[in-house]
């Protein structure tokens, strides 16, 4: 059974000051609380009257005996102490027979009246902060319902205040206010949940985060809930879409009008493997990268093709530097790429020379068939393309020299490295990005217009009016060109200047080797369409079987499988035994 406390006790732990009169105002009971406060001494005050104690209560004390009304909130003044007290009196059959005072000192009262104005000045800010906010504010409790939301929360979805609140969140869902909960699932999983929703009544798309309040138990207390709209973001970002697919449209126009303007350029690209190797030219120079291997047959245009990238590139006003390594001995070469003091070898000029490296500062260097660089200049560049740094012969000076490096080969550079006359390193140095310009035997429809290219320029400079027929450009597409385009414009040259006729194929037909060959109104009579067809299709087989060696070559380039080319030679009585004689 518990214990049972008494009255004097219980007033003895209070921390409020308690005073009891009589009818009289003769103090009667006062507790410790009381007796610390206003100094008081129970074997000193014997019997005090409450104006003994507190001289300007006394008025207080008698108003609230004669009215018998509680006289609350005074400021009451005792033994040099402010106190602020509530009078209140002791009925017995409906007459006053006491008085009972309860009071906390004036400074006591103050801090917690402080404390309670900033309690409610918090309350007002948080309040102005969630109803002003132009972002979408909701408040709901652990189990979804809507306790409040402000009113920009209403204009986003499109609700008024008192018809949400009261209700599980979900209902706005029910009612096709919104596509789906935020709420509902964080109710469910108790963790933040972020989600894009679509305002069914105002047709506006918002980002909407929940986030869990938990209780000290770990019980989910409330959730809160922010919103905005992104239906503008939505709209910038589909109108972002499709400017950048506006501008890739754009860069494909450019690039092909600057593939066009090529045409102006003497660089033709009508086939899908040179419009290809194009793209990628026009990529690395635009983003000015280095080092580049530029492979293909000699004569396919590899010099033409470095022009083409620099030109196009942030180095576009600096040099342009070329030099044929295969055309100059070591000495010779190591003296023009990296240069000379004066007197560093005999026959030095006197004057020293400043090195091709030097020269291309800033600019594009392009070092054509590299693959003829001896093994000792190519330690030397792989230190230059390491470091930037160039010592000319005889020379203590290091000068530091920026430039980019084109590199260009008609070699198997990995055969060279097997055979330890290229140097690996170095190989991979210089082809960080590779293009490869596939031989004219490969893209047919560059030749068409290749060749009324050549034939314009050189009609122009030796003022003539040549032309060719459509059927020797039939015949040009068909032959291999084993020179590439270089081969094709020193025929269209040699043609132009030494035909006897205006009309040119008979003078490149037997520049090629070729007998014309005329189907005359007696062939005609003799032949039916499938002898001349045939007999055509034997001629094209027996060219294509003088310029390969394997039956798998010509397979390729002539479009058709290897068991069509062996049956093929059968049918027309020509065999592998031919090919190889024809090869050697």
């Amino acid at each position: 059974m518990q214990k049972k406390f008494d009255l004097e006790q219980i007033m003895g732990s209070v921390n409020v000051g308690i005073l009891v009169t009589d009818a009289i105002c003769r103090v009667t009971f006062f507790n410790k609380h009381a007796a610390e406060c206003l100094d008081l001494n129970e074997t000193k005050t014997i019997d005090p009257y409450i104006s003994d104690i507190l001289p300007l209560a006394g008025f207080v004390f008698k108003e609230c005996i004669e009215t018998g009304v509680p006289q609350l909130g005074y400021n009451l003044q005792g033994n040099g102490n402010d106190i602020i007290g509530n009078v209140t009196p002791i009925l017995q059959r409906k007459k006053v027979v006491g008085i009972v005072c309860c009071f906390l000192e004036k400074e006591y009262f103050e801090r917690t009246m402080n404390k309670l104005e900033s309690f409610e000045c918090l309350t007002n800010e948080l309040e102005a902060i969630f109803s002003s906010s132009a972002y979408g504010n909701w408040l709901c409790d652990g189990d979804g319902t809507v306790l409040k939301l402000n009113k920009a929360a209403e204009e986003l979805n499109g609700i008024k205040a008192k018809d949400v609140i009261g209700k599980k969140a979900w209902w706005l869902v029910e009612n096709g206010y919104v596509d789906r909960s935020c709420t509902g699932q964080v109710v469910k999983t108790r963790r933040r949940v972020k989600i894009i929703q679509h305002m069914l009544k105002t047709d506006k798309d918002l980002m909407t985060t929940a986030t869990p309040v938990l209780d000290h138990r770990g019980n989910l207390f409330r959730v809160v809930v922010n919103q905005y709209e992104i239906t503008g973001l939505n709209k910038i970002r589909k109108e972002l879409t499709r400017s950048r697919s506006v501008t890739e449209k754009y860069k494909d126009e450019l690039s092909s009008l600057r593939m066009l303007a090529l045409k102006n350029n003497s660089f033709i690209a009508e086939s899908k493997k040179m419009k290809q190797i194009l793209r990628i030219a026009l990529k690395l120079a635009s983003i000015g990268t280095s080092e580049i291997l530029i492979q293909g047959e000699s004569g396919v245009g590899k010099g033409l093709l470095a022009k083409f990238i620099h030109k196009n590139s942030n180095r576009s006003k600096e040099p342009f530097v070329q030099i044929n390594c295969a055309a100059l001995p070591e000495t010779l070469l190591e003296a023009e790429l990296f240069g000379y003091e004066k007197g560093a070898f005999t026959g030095a000029s006197d004057k020293g020379k400043v090195g091709l490296i030097e020269l291309a500062k800033n600019g594009t260097l392009f070092l054509d068939e590299v693959g003829d660089i001896p093994l000792s200049i190519q330690t030397k560049l792989l230190t230059y393309l390491d470091d930037h740094i160039v010592r000319p012969l005889g020379g203590v000076q290091e000068k530091h020299i920026n430039c980019a490096i084109i590199t260009a080969t008609n070699k198997d550079l990995f055969s060279l490295i097997r055979q330890r006359k290229f140097r690996e390193d170095l190989y991979f140095r210089l082809n960080t990005f590779t293009v490869a310009i596939p031989p004219l035997r490969e893209r047919p429809e560059d030749i068409f217009e290749l060749t009324n290219q050549f034939l314009k320029k050189y009609n122009k400079t030796y003022r003539q009016k040549r032309r060719l027929s459509g059927g020797l450009m039939n015949r040009l597409q068909s032959y291999h060109f084993p020179g590439n385009v270089r081969e094709l414009d020193s025929l269209i040259k040699q043609a132009v200047v030494m035909s006897e006729d205006d009309v040119l194929d008979k003078c490149i037909l037997s520049t090629l080797g070729i007998k014309a060959k005329v189907i005359d109104a007696s062939c005609e009579d003799k032949c039916n369409l499938t002898e001349m067809v045939q007999k055509f299709e034997k001629e094209i087989i027996e060219r294509f079987l003088s310029q390969h060696a394997t039956t798998r070559g010509m397979a390729k380039n002539l479009g058709i499988n290897q068991s069509t080319v062996v049956r093929k030679l059968k049918k027309h009585g020509l065999s592998n035994t031919m090919m190889q004689n024809s090869i050697n």
